[in-house]
């Protein structure tokens, strides 16, 4: 198949093994990136198209006629037209439960790093808080067990309920949030969010950005939440009003923030997390799910569902977008 790669740079390609792509795609063309004007002209002679956070749409389709297959390094697919593909019969796969340890070790090293307040205390003891304190240990900043908390975890699919398992083993009482969107039934194990909230010590949140979760925590949610609470924030920058989270921080209505995808990403025209200095608040650069292994993973799984589809199989087939 004449195959093309448009962002392989998103993956962090040169420190892992490709065989089992080669093997799938031999001549495989590997682009680092490609910017939006280039896409067409990119995939013009493409049977297969391959990419993370490259957006396809209706345009970029009519411009490969030959397009048969697009394979999307992420279990999200909202950067691809599925009505569009599935009127044209272009099979689009994508990728999944590849970085959920990953996702997991990162969620509880945020957590533990707020709980514990690791990020603060180095810089205590290099002000000289230590050699001050008059006592052998320094007790200014707050320092609490995990099994002494609630986990919220909202939306419960792959990444959540795995969270919710490793949140167990430390002994943390769990909280699970009905879909939002829905009623759900009052027995289904699970509480509306606004109890959630009310309840939970740390909300991790793993939902899709739909109509329904955009900016799901925004300064009402926030109000609701303990004054001690933690928000962590590993699934999608659209699911929490920045400007609200800084404001709630600042003005001590939530106790800390782990937040490590934005509204927009690379951020290019800011946004109030970067400029916030809160000592509580943790931003990383949309890395939660990018240990080495992980990506690997991906490479591998994006291979076999190449191979797969040349076997005429349906191999992590995507046809719709959640609802």
């Amino acid at each position: 198949m004449n195959a093309v790669f448009l962002d392989f740079a998103t993956l962090g390609a040169a420190e892992l093994d490709t065989a089992a792509l080669d093997t799938a795609l031999p001549g495989l063309v590997a682009y680092a990136a490609t910017p939006p004007a280039e896409v067409a002209a990119r995939i013009a002679a493409a049977e297969c198209v391959l990419l993370n956070k490259v957006r396809i749409g209706r345009a970029e389709m009519a411009a490969a006629p030959h397009l048969a297959f697009i394979g999307v390094a992420a279990t999200g697919v909202d950067n691809v037209d599925l009505d569009e593909a599935q009127r044209r019969g272009i099979a689009v796969c994508n990728i999944r439960a590849y970085c959920t340890q990953s996702v997991v070790e990162h969620v509880f090293g945020v957590l533990l790093a707020l709980a514990h307040s690791i990020g603060r205390l180095p810089s205590a003891v290099r002000d000289g808080a230590w050699q001050r304190a008059g006592q052998f240990c320094v007790l200014d900043y707050p320092l609490r067990e995990l099994s002494a908390m609630t986990l919220g975890i909202v939306g419960h699919g792959e990444l959540g309920s795995a969270v919710a398992r490793t949140a167990r083993h430390f002994g943390m009482r769990v909280l699970i949030a009905r879909r939002p969107g829905t009623r759900g039934t009052q027995d289904d194990g699970r509480v509306a969010l606004d109890e959630l909230l009310a309840r939970a010590d740390a909300v991790s949140l793993h939902c899709p950005l739909t109509a329904d979760t955009q900016q799901l925590i925004g300064a009402r949610e926030l109000q609701r939440m303990k004054s001690d609470a933690i928000l962590i924030n590993t699934a999608r920058g659209g699911l929490v009003d920045s400007a609200a989270l800084v404001a709630a921080l600042e003005q001590g209505r939530i106790g800390g923030a782990a937040i490590d995808v934005l509204p927009q990403e690379p951020p290019l025209d800011g946004d109030p997390l970067l400029a916030c200095a809160h000592p509580s608040l943790i931003v990383t650069p949309h890395v939660a799910w990018a240990t080495r292994e992980a990506r690997q993973q991906a490479v591998d799984q994006l291979a076999a569902t190449v191979l797969a589809y040349q076997r005429g199989e349906r191999l992590n087939r995507v046809d719709r977008l959640p609802s």
